[in-house]
């Protein structure tokens, strides 16, 4: 493992962090996508989905069931909680999200490591997550007014998705082309397509954190 995957993955995990303690403390889940968790559980059940087959490491698998557990547990307390659900911006988040998953599942069929459901489903996974984030950029394009913690989230999760653009960039010149280099254009393409919702988005993270630094809920626009 190198040290931007590790960065990488604790600036995630302190993002799904910041949106659980929103949720529980305001007991509200305004200015937050629900199709963008959505997709973030197919994510990380499809990557993940063989986890019981493959052993990797102790903190692979703890990151695993983490990822897991908590991306359920946020999908769950915005569609079944009784207080929380009520506070959902539905009629705002309207972003076709099904419009994503096919084109990363076309991409999977098209460009796998090795033509077999784990590997397949992996790369669905690398392509879906890309993309993931924008219902949640529309969503906060149409609402407009942001809170601290939301605007924590989206931004931690902007800086895990670059730091992993690096990770994947190391591993592509470091690690054994002759055995993976399919699995690693599968990433670099994807992290070229992070990369542009990122630059697209740079606008949206500057306010971010200026709401950081000012303490203040924020007018944002992505234009």
């Amino acid at each position: 493992m190198n040290l931007f995957r590790l960065v990488g993955d604790m600036t995630h995990l302190l993002s799904i962090v910041v949106l659980l303690l929103k949720i529980r403390t305001t007991k509200s889940c305004a200015g937050i996508s629900l199709k963008t968790q959505e997709l973030y559980v197919l994510v990380f059940l499809s990557r993940y989905l063989f986890f019981f087959t493959r052993y990797i490491s102790l903190y692979n698998s703890i990151m695993k069931l983490v990822f897991i557990g908590t991306s359920i547990a946020i999908v769950w307390y915005m569609r079944y909680h009784k207080v929380v659900k009520q506070t959902y911006n539905k009629d705002e988040d309207t972003f076709k999200h099904y419009f994503l998953i096919l084109p990363s599942f076309v991409l999977a069929l098209l460009i796998p490591h090795a033509f077999n459901s784990v590997e397949i489903l992996w790369t669905f996974s690398i392509y879906l997550e890309a993309v993931a984030i924008l219902p949640q950029l529309v969503l906060l394009q149409r609402s407009r007014n942001i809170d601290n913690l939301t605007g924590n989230y989206v931004f931690l999760l902007g800086a895990y998705r670059a730091l992993y653009i690096l990770n994947w960039a190391y591993r592509f010149y470091v690690e054994d082309h002759k055995v993976r280099w399919i699995r690693k254009f599968s990433c670099r393409f994807a992290g070229i397509v992070a990369f542009m919702v990122s630059f697209l988005t740079e606008s949206f993270c500057q306010c971010a954190k200026n709401s950081l630094a000012f303490g203040a809920g924020s007018d944002c626009s992505l234009c």
